[in-house]
């Protein structure tokens, strides 16, 4: 039997999950459910909240414009995953959007914009990002959607972190030149995981120095090729998660 049941749609939803819960449908849930998937009364739906696992709901269907969802039994434990917070500097919509979705998909549980130096976009939009990850939760069975922080600038961003967090920090000129190696020796480590990638242009000097200046602070290069901040954070997420997250 597949880990999965991708055929049910499924939702996020705010509110508690428990059997015979109730709870309506705002109006773009209903026309997801209602108009484009064409769901019928009786319909089954796998609904999550981040909090209480997955569950098989039952859609009722009351009109044209209203309906709500019933909880019939919980399918999937809530998880605990590596507490993962992903800081970069912020792109234009297209790839903002790329990134948020592969960060969700990768396991991120928080997401925070930083403003380096060299960041080339002036604005984030905060709502639309949680919108993203919303989606990118419901296609991909991820069972959680990952704190959106407000926009910070850099030296901000570098004193709130905590000093039990290791740092994972994107700078070609690392010491080894071997990701999975740099990483290794903090396998073991059941720690909250930070990890920091830079804006188009890299950070400057002043900026790496600081970074690297941090308790708990990993240095790793991403290889010979110069990766697009986008891509980038696809290829440091999988290896964080392959030597210290939920990939072992």
């Amino acid at each position: 039997m597949a880990l999965y049941d991708f055929d049910a749609p499924r939702l996020f939803v705010e509110a508690s999950l428990s059997p015979g819960g109730r709870f309506g449908l705002d109006r773009n849930q209903l026309n997801y459910l209602v108009n484009v998937l064409r769901l019928r009364t009786g319909d089954t739906v796998l609904v999550f909240n981040g909090r209480d696992g997955e569950w098989r709901a039952e859609l009722r269907i009351e009109g044209r414009r209203q309906a709500e969802l019933v909880c019939q039994d919980r399918v999937r434990e809530q998880t605990q995953s590596l507490d993962l917070l992903y800081l970069f500097a912020p792109l234009k919509h297209a790839r903002l959007d790329y990134m948020v979705q592969k960060a969700v998909e990768l396991g991120v549980g928080a997401l925070q914009p930083v403003y380096t130096q060299r960041t080339q976009s002036s604005r984030v939009n905060l709502e639309r990002m949680r919108a993203n990850a919303i989606e990118a939760a419901e296609q991909c069975g991820v069972l959680a959607i990952p704190e959106i922080r407000p926009d910070v600038p850099f030296v901000a961003a570098v004193e709130r972190l905590e000093p039990d967090r290791l740092v994972v920090f994107c700078d070609e000129d690392a010491p080894v030149a071997n990701p999975i190696e740099a990483l290794s020796a903090y396998r073991n480590l059941k720690a909250k995981v930070a990890v920091m990638v830079g804006p188009e242009g890299g950070f400057t000097a002043e900026e790496r120095a600081r970074v690297a200046a941090c308790e708990g602070c990993v240095r790793v290069s991403l290889g010979p090729r110069i990766l697009r901040a986008d891509t980038a954070a696809v290829a440091v997420l999988a290896i964080v998660q392959a030597v210290l997250g939920d990939w072992q």
